[in-house]
């Protein structure tokens, strides 16, 4: 399943005991169907997911309790089955687990007994589904290392990366500083038929002017002063694998003259050389600035542009991809944990709540910097909202926020409204909010309101 709703299928030819169960669950599953036989069972089983089928064993028509069981697993091998039976026929009850079912239950049934018997029963499902979703996010994070987030956003990128990634295509990265544009040029890289060979990452803005030609294409010895050797330049470094340029709007009108030639050539010549070298490399550049707007200024030429933005790939910033922040604080946690070898700690949820409405200009840099930060100053195991650097506990609520994010701002202002109005009785809260208590307390957890 993709979500945590609990939707519980009772069958039983008892029409009065069908509808007495239904009303005795309701408070316990998102969903309580109902289903006379084991024929109408499989039917409502075949259009509708059920995560708990409590069925009798002994029914009329073409399908017996034991039959309907050997038919649910092996369909829907994931659902679980709670039997009742007669003190009787126990026996067969035994021979029902043996097919598969998940527990019985004896005749008279005690409704609190079975209460315990479906919350069990909600436990296992919700346990079976964490694992799931532990398993899909480690498999994201081993295709993907250290690129973490669920979002609608990150999802986009992802697929992208995936889409272009095992190709020579030039790629540029754009988005804001701190947004992580390496990793995704790490990504192309790892998932391409180059990940054996070299991956050069170099940023244009850290090297003087005077010294970027010498460093993108190498030089010999005696080439200018302070040249005591030959030296490779970047992009013999890279050759065979990839060449990543951030910052590269930073590069000067003669430089951007050469690496079109290198591009259109696929050759080098070192600095003060005279012999042209090959070169096979697949370039990734990466820019925060809007390389078509210095192309309108005079200050980028317009064929290396085209020739850099074959593939344009854009780094949504942190404040675009707010569902990822918790995901986020918890890797950045262990991570700083780690490599300071200090104890576990987690997040109050009021401290989560400041981290997720917070702007984060410095985007996914700046978070990993204040995880490390507070993993290494807050002495208990627990980081409350006091804790937390005075600029995110000040600052301002975001004006212009997703549709996703003001719809989980509106759930949350709803559910503590209603628990305030019902003095925290969450049967009551539930009711008022038209959702089950189940799903009330799956909310309540997502957003921290314990």
């Amino acid at each position: 399943m993709s979500d945590n709703h609990f939707r519980i299928l009772i069958v039983d030819d008892e029409p009065n005991i069908r509808s007495g169960l239904a009303k005795a669950l309701a408070e316990e599953a998102d969903e309580v169907a109902t289903a006379k036989d084991g024929s109408e069972a499989l039917g409502m089983l075949k259009r509708h997911h059920h995560d708990l089928v409590i069925t009798d064993l002994k029914m009329p028509g073409l399908l017996s309790g034991l039959e309907l069981i050997e038919h649910i697993k092996h369909e829907r091998p994931e659902t679980l089955i709670l039997v009742i039976t007669a003190h009787g026929t126990v026996e067969t009850a035994v021979e029902a687990m043996r097919l598969g079912a998940h527990d019985y239950m004896t005749k008279p049934l005690d409704l609190n007994v079975l209460r315990l018997h479906v919350r069990n029963a909600f436990k296992h499902h919700r346990l079976v589904e964490e694992n799931r979703q532990l398993r899909q996010r480690l498999a994201a994070t081993s295709e993907f290392p250290q690129m973490v987030g669920q979002s609608a956003a990150m999802r986009e990128v992802l697929a992208r990366i995936r889409l272009i990634a095992d190709t020579d295509v030039t790629v540029m990265i754009q988005g804001e500083s701190g947004t992580g544009k390496e990793l995704v040029a790490r990504a192309l890289h790892n998932l391409s038929a180059r990940r054996g060979k070299p991956f050069v990452a170099a940023s244009i803005g850290a090297v003087p002017e005077t010294l970027i030609e010498s460093e993108l294409f190498g030089h010999e010895k005696g080439a200018f002063t302070g040249a005591g050797r030959q030296k490779p330049g970047w992009f013999e470094m890279a050759h065979g694998g990839t060449l990543f340029l951030d910052e590269v709007g930073e590069m000067p009108a003669k430089t951007q003259v050469d690496l079109l030639r290198v591009l259109e050539q696929r050759e080098i010549r070192r600095l003060g050389g005279e012999v042209s070298i090959p070169v096979d490399v697949r370039l990734v550049t990466a820019t925060h600035r809007d390389i078509a707007e210095l192309v309108s200024e005079g200050k980028f030429r317009e064929d290396l542009y085209y020739r850099l933005n074959v593939v344009p790939l854009r780094v949504p910033p942190l404040r675009e991809r707010r569902d990822d922040i918790p995901l986020l604080v918890k890797h950045f946690l262990v991570e700083a944990q780690q490599r300071h070898q200090r104890p576990a700690k987690e997040v109050a949820g009021a401290a989560m709540r400041i981290l997720c409405d917070y702007s984060w200009p410095g985007n996914v840099r700046q978070l990993r910097n204040c995880m490390e930060r507070l993993v290494v100053t807050v002495e208990g195991p627990t980081i409350h909202a006091e804790e937390l650097p005075e600029e995110l506990r000040l600052s301002p609520r975001p004006d212009v926020v997703s549709l996703e994010y003001a719809v989980q701002e509106a759930e949350k202002v709803a559910i503590l409204a209603a628990l305030a109005a019902s003095n925290q009785h969450r049967e009551r809260a539930a009711q008022a909010l038209g959702i089950s208590v189940r799903s009330l307390h799956y909310k309540m957890n997502r957003y921290g309101l314990q």
